[in-house]
């Protein structure tokens, strides 16, 4: 702590002192009699000794190196802080402070990742009516992080995060690193969880046995990494409030080497994350999707590459964490970064949930339409070809328990009617599935005892009776106005039709002579 003397601390009081008499005595007395005594022999013998001037002194860096070497010797933290507080007052340095844009921060990313944690608890508990382990998962990681974004907000905000150390008293430095402590404790909790569940979400979707054994495997690695981290951030030091009462000098302990501990933590956390990234991408061939559906999944799970990223930035910022001699300034891109890892993370644990609530409100976002193993007919094609074609749907397998009763009905391969060129065409496409007969008395059995019904499979009726309903009133709209298309044509093309009705000229004699002689 007393390296923080880069300050030239003695010199800029000096320097203030000659611009008013009144400000130079007060300077003089706040100053602790060690900075005194380095002030007065520092200035003897630097070039300022006869240009006793605030730009001279302000900017002479012998003078300054000299008298930080001083005060460090002969002053104690206490003192020195107050010394470098005074001297940067004194030479007009700006005050920084960044603990109200922490704060926001902190605030804005946890509403937005709760709102994205009710929005999955809400959707399954409405629709699916199930609540699976990722989601308790979740749905405790959210409970973990309420406990730090209340100590950032009462804590090491008001404390001091974001701002030069020396710019705060005593108590302010002690209840910042007192808080800074039990963050660091809730951190290890919250990334345990967060990886906790992305992995019971894969186990759910991955049905392999050897990818099952894989992931159960790393559950059990980084529920051990994070329960030791857990107990290395609370035992770290002894006692336990050595950990925010060493910064000044003044108390007997001794600590771990909290910049292993966090580095370590740190690879470790961002080993688990390349591998957790693997393990999907390279299952992705063996989902039944399409490719372009492929792509989608994939570039949703790349995105949680982003919290990688993020721990990678964040291990950058830890090269000065617990070798600070500005703790309160040094420590605000660690807090940063670790909130911004932990709320994306909540995030992208919830995208798969929230892409089916979107899809399931905009229905257009979902792609192609999701058909079952009955039989298409499709009907109509180009003008040109003049053929009416029937083919089997090529859609995705319905694994629903009514799939069995659609007819597959014989003659899957195109059929052809020939239609004549003349006159008006009307073309019209059909799209229809046939249902067999033991589909039919299966479902008006369903009907009849209607007991057999779950609450789900009732509002999806209700659902699917609604939508036939609105597909029917579309139909006849549609015929409406084709029928309305077809009049105006017809209108277009009378004179044509008159034209032909007329009775047709008489022959003439040498028309009737070649038609005699076709007769014969």
């Amino acid at each position: 702590m007393r390296g923080i003397l880069g300050f030239a601390v003695a010199l800029l009081t000096t320097a203030v002192s000659l611009v008013s008499a009144d400000d130079t005595s007060a300077a003089l007395q706040a100053l602790p009699k060690c900075a005194l005594a380095c002030l007065a022999d520092g200035i003897t013998h630097s070039a300022c000794a006869s240009n006793l001037t605030a730009a001279c002194m302000c900017t002479d860096e012998p003078l300054q190196e000299q008298l930080t070497l001083c005060v460090t010797a002969n002053c104690t933290v206490k003192e020195t802080l107050v010394a470098k507080n005074i001297t940067d007052t004194s030479c007009g340095v700006p005050v920084r402070d960044r603990g109200a844009a922490y704060d926001t921060a902190t605030i804005v990313l946890f509403v937005i990742a709760a709102c994205t944690v009710v929005l999955r608890l809400g959707f399954k508990l409405l629709v699916t009516r199930s609540l699976s382990a990722d989601d308790y998962a979740v749905f405790l990681l959210i409970l973990v992080v309420v406990p730090s974004v209340v100590f950032t907000h009462y804590g090491t905000t008001p404390n001091g995060v974001g701002r030069d150390i020396w710019t705060l008293t005593p108590q302010n430095i002690t209840d910042f690193l007192y808080y800074f402590y039990l963050m660091a404790m809730f951190y290890f909790l919250q990334v345990m969880l967060l990886k906790l569940c992305l992995l019971l979400f894969y186990l759910r979707i991955f049905p392999s046995q050897s990818v099952r054994r894989l992931l159960w495997g790393t559950i059990v690695l980084d529920v051990v990494f994070g329960v030791v981290f857990f107990f290395l951030a609370i035992f770290q030091c002894s006692p336990i409030s050595y950990f925010w009462t060493n910064w000044d000098g003044e108390h007997e302990g001794k600590c771990l080497n909290s910049n292993a501990i966090a580095w370590a933590n740190a690879a470790i956390s961002i080993a688990l994350d390349l591998w957790m990234l693997a393990i999907p991408l390279a299952q992705l061939k063996t989902l039944n999707l399409h490719w372009k559906k492929k792509i989608g999944v994939g570039l949703m799970f790349c995105v949680g590459t982003f919290v990688t990223v993020v721990s990678i930035l964040r291990l950058q910022a830890l090269v000065t964490f617990g070798k600070s001699n500005n703790a309160t300034w040094d420590n605000f891109p660690v807090s940063l970064w670790s909130t911004v890892e932990i709320s994306v993370g909540i995030m992208c644990t919830c995208m798969p949930t929230l892409r089916l609530l979107l899809v399931r409100l905009f229905p257009v976002l979902g792609g192609g339409t999701k058909m079952g193993n009955g039989y298409y007919f499709s009907g109509g094609g180009p003008a040109a070809s003049g053929k009416v074609r029937s083919s089997r749907n090529r859609g995705l397998r319905d694994s629903s328990s009514r799939s069995k009763h659609a007819s597959t009905h014989p003659g899957s391969s195109v059929d052809t009617v020939p239609v004549k060129p003349t006159g008006i065409m009307r073309q019209q496409t059909f799209a229809v599935q046939f249902l067999s007969e033991d589909g039919r008395k299966s479902i008006r059995t369903r009907f009849a005892a209607n007991n057999d019904f779950t609450r789900r499979e009732r509002f999806t009726l209700s659902l699917y009776t609604a939508s036939l309903f609105l597909r029917v009133s579309q139909i006849r709209w549609a015929r409406r106005l084709r029928h309305f298309t077809f009049l105006a044509s017809l209108h277009e093309v009378s004179p044509l039709l008159l034209r032909r009705a007329s009775p047709p000229d008489k022959p003439t004699a040498k028309d009737s002579g070649h038609l005699s002689r076709l007769d014969r």
